[in-house]
């Protein structure tokens, strides 16, 4: 296959494979024309609750807004703290921010890129209400210390797996650890939609009475009322895609993570691999490396029709919408690994020549750094 037709996200090849059976639910829900709320949804939450384990999934228009629903489910209040990590996507400290409570950052571990747990306990306050871990990339957070200092300290812990779902924690599935569980189906994620997409899961009866509400408008039964809400309910349709992809998704995560083998094997003793917790399923969303010379490595991929991103060039508490007090310098690894990382094309479609020219690319522009 030529260079020219290598994709970061192939969601395309992905979806003619079943291209079948997405365009007969698709077609049922149209039929059905029930469009809000309809069976579809209620299937694939009652689907997602198998695959997880959880008690409770429950549809929301997208991995953003099933952040927020899950703070307001919690009654978070302005001025309350949310300890997260600064090295991750603005829409975890973009909710926080909406509901006027503060996010505390805590640097993150430099072979996980996620939230360093040894660092948790230093940040947390008589105003600390919650503790939000991002599994980035599709590894999962060191969850069992996260959960024991928030039952310590009486905190909330709220899973932003918005990258992982599918992933496993010493053989639990991530979004069934914490108290509320928040996954995106973003066209691009490992169970990505056909446009946006969430869910929030719990198990947590009263939790999910709660979240049900808020997603429509506060309300159990229609033009009644009970608590502050949003107009926040996955589509029908959507739902419809999802369930189909569902049944693949281990699938799907096994392709990414064979994948990154072959990757990993290519770039043995030329560059630090991604390192994976014992114990976990990672099912790289991400493949990320840190490298010399990333904005001439980035443009000699592309003048070779290899796609290359970034994820995430600016921490969070150097972003302009989100600066609060913090200054460059707090939070030093973040800051280190932003300025070197790269992601490399990572799908279920990759096959062994693209990983071939892409890898030996990137090799090609290293050796001569």
């Amino acid at each position: 296959m030529g260079s020219k037709n290598i994709q970061m996200v192939d969601t395309k090849t992905q979806y003619l494979r079943i291209k079948e059976e997405i365009d007969t639910a698709i077609q049922t829900v149209i039929d059905s024309t029930q469009f809000i709320q309809g069976p579809a949804v209620k299937k694939f939450e009652s689907n997602v609750e198998s695959y997880l384990g959880a008690k409770h999934a429950i549809g929301c228009a997208s991995g953003t807004d099933a952040l927020q629903i899950a703070m307001m489910a919690l009654d978070i209040k302005p001025g309350d703290e949310i300890l997260t990590t600064p090295f991750t996507f603005v829409a975890t400290t973009e909710t926080i921010a909406i509901l006027g409570a503060v996010p505390v950052y805590v640097d993150i571990d430099p072979d996980t890129f996620n939230i360093d747990v040894k660092k948790i306990e230093d940040k947390i306050t008589p105003k600390t209400r919650a503790i939000m871990p991002v599994h980035l990339y599709g590894q999962p957070c060191d969850m069992d210390p996260i959960m024991n200092i928030a039952k310590k300290h009486g905190l909330f812990v709220i899973e932003d797996a918005a990258q992982a779902m599918g992933s496993k924690y010493n053989d639990k599935m991530i979004c069934t650890i914490g108290h509320i569980g928040c996954i995106s189906f973003y066209p691009s994620k490992n169970l990505g939609a056909f446009g946006d997409g969430g869910m929030i899961t719990t198990n947590d009866d009263s939790l999910a009475d709660k979240i049900r509400m808020i997603i429509s408008h506060g309300s159990k039964k229609k033009y009644f009322h009970e608590t502050l809400g949003v107009n926040s309910r996955l589509d029908s349709i959507q739902a419809a895609i999802l369930d189909v992809k569902l049944k693949y998704l281990d699938k799907y995560c096994d392709a990414r993570y064979t994948a990154a083998m072959k990757y990993n094997d290519k770039f043995k003793g030329i560059f630090k691999t991604p390192y994976i917790m014992p114990g976990v399923k990672h099912i790289f969303h991400q493949y990320s490396i840190r490298v010399k010379n990333r904005d001439g490595m980035m443009e000699f991929l592309k003048s070779n029709g290899i796609p290359s991103m970034i994820y995430y060039p600016v921490p969070l508490h150097m972003q302009e919408a989100y600066k609060y007090n913090y200054q460059p310098g707090d939070y030093p690894v973040s800051e280190e690994i932003a300025k070197d990382i790269i992601s490399l094309p990572m799908h279920t479609e990759l096959t062994d020549e693209e990983i071939d020219l892409i890898s030996s690319k990137v090799i090609e522009f290293n050796s001569a750094q």
